[in-house]
């Protein structure tokens, strides 16, 4: 009974959600629970009373991606370590297939975020990989890294603890954060901190001896080297008496989990941070703690709280619309969303998205991409317009953004040379990018409108009245809102 007083309270006055949202307000939730919308998926949605639109997309989020991933994620899996114990040239030519496995799932994922029929989905999968972050610097194998976007793709609006056990099982977190050798007597800290820090409590609501004996419970979590799956071993574990936040106990991996999701300052940090995810950069105290009970006594459902979240005054307020920076995926595929771009070779917009800080399947370390206002600074901001424009149409020379994708480059230059690389790969890559301006013209709204339908709110530049839809286009794409949603 009282989850549902909680929940009820949730609900906010019926003249506040009766009208439709709009032209406006249609837009501002596509693109942020998106990757850039069309006009005629925003007048698709104009006309909705905003408990309407929230539940159309919501009840349109798919499990499973559209589109068929590569071949190769069905290979047998081949440990990393047995490359060392090949020929050099056999080596060499080993490395070079696992480079281009990692582009092609690169590739395969950004597609999936073009072609999906439920962005919410990708845009969730995203959050997660960010949250869970893993490399594939480290992990070493196309094969387990995709099984890890199949899990956080499942549970994206799915059951967070769910998702929080599977991926306390995961091969490829246990490959990232070396707990596949962690055994009694010699337990490694990495995941029990980082599951504690990062991924539910949150900085400040554990001690050190918390994260010992949570490493403890966690040894014998492992995988098995011939097929790339979790095991548990038995022998590894340490089986003795653990004390983790108050609770003693023979504790394993799992118990240690359901201690945490038992914690309210779990669901506190998980509705935070979507809260920033998706409403505005300084969550509301008192509505993340109303949020969070939800969430928490609602056995962490996902949907419900992301249901929460959408309807929201806090979302829908004018001041919170155009206060969040897009990713470097979202401004790419964005743009290609929007423009309707569906080239057949996405490995320009793959390095695109890396060059600007963002290279799926390989955040920078084990806190994922900062996000917010750390995407855009003097050096990234410029690159940013530049990949832009190349994109609409601009047939300037590109500059080289920076940093350079070092991950996804072969061979021992450095950095000038991989960044000589990088940039003529986005020279010739995107230069062979078309949008084909009269298709979409013949889609787009009126000149006057194209304001609308590309910006958060009006231009920082004054736009001339007599350009074409066209021009306008393309001037909006480079104005500085644009960066915004």
């Amino acid at each position: 009974m009282r989850f549902l007083a909680v929940a009820a309270s949730i609900l906010l006055p019926v003249a506040a959600l009766a009208a439709p949202i709009g032209y406006d307000g249609s837009r501002h939730l596509l693109n942020r629970v998106g990757f850039g919308a069309t006009d005629a998926e925003i007048r698709a949605l104009a006309n909705l009373e905003r408990a309407e639109a929230v539940e159309r997309i919501l009840d349109g989020a798919r499990r499973e991606a559209s589109l068929k991933p590569p071949a190769f994620v069905d290979a047998p899996y081949t440990p990393f370590v047995r490359l060392a114990q090949l020929p050099a040239e056999e080596r060499r030519r080993e490395q070079r297939r696992l480079l281009d496995e990692a582009l092609a799932l690169r590739e395969w994922w950004l597609r999936e975020m073009l072609a999906t029929p439920s962005p919410i989905t990708e845009r969730m999968t995203l959050f997660w990989h960010g949250h869970f972050a893993t490399s594939q610097r480290k992990v070493r194998s196309a094969q387990l890294m995709y099984r890890q976007n199949v899990l956080l793709r499942r549970e994206s609006l799915g059951n967070f603890a769910t998702l929080l056990h599977a991926v306390a099982r995961d091969p490829a977190m246990l490959v990232y954060l070396d707990n596949a050798r962690s055994r009694r007597g010699a337990p490694n800290e990495n995941l029990a901190r980082e599951v504690m820090e990062l991924f539910t409590l949150g900085e400040g609501h554990y001690g050190e001896r918390d994260v010992k004996e949570a490493a403890r419970a966690f040894t014998g979590f492992s995988l098995d080297r011939e097929s790339g799956t979790f095991v548990r071993r038995v022998a590894w574990h340490d089986p003795g008496e653990k004390a983790i936040l108050g609770k003693t106990g023979h504790f394993d991996g799992d118990d240690v989990i359901d201690i945490l999701l038992a914690r309210p300052e779990t669901a506190e940090f998980i509705t935070a941070k979507l809260w920033r995810e998706y409403v505005s950069p300084n969550p509301d105290e008192a509505e993340v703690r109303r949020l969070a009970a939800v969430f928490r006594e609602g056995r962490y459902e996902v949907k419900p709280l992301a249901r929460g979240l959408l309807m929201s005054d806090a979302f829908w307020a004018a001041d919170n619309r155009g206060t969040l920076v897009k990713s470097p995926v979202e401004l790419v595929v964005g743009t290609m969303r929007v423009f309707d771009m569906r080239p057949i070779d996405l490995r320009p917009a793959v390095i695109a998205c890396a060059a600007l800080g963002q290279n799926p399947f390989a955040p920078p370390n084990v806190k994922g991409w900062p996000g917010g206002e750390a995407w855009i600074n003097s050096a990234t901001l410029l690159a940013r317009k530049r990949v832009v424009e190349r994109l609409v149409g601009n047939d300037e020379r590109m500059e080289a953004p920076a940093p350079a994708m070092t991950d996804m480059e072969a061979g021992d230059a450095g950095a000038k040379g991989r960044e000589e690389r990088l940039r003529r790969q986005l020279e010739r890559g995107l230069a062979a990018y078309r949008l084909d301006w009269e298709k979409w013209q013949h889609a787009a709204p009126e000149a006057s409108d194209v304001e609308r339908l590309l910006l958060a709110f009006a231009p920082a530049y004054p736009m001339p009245g007599d350009v074409s839809a066209v021009e306008r286009a393309r001037r909006l794409a480079s104005d500085p809102v644009y960066q915004l949603k």
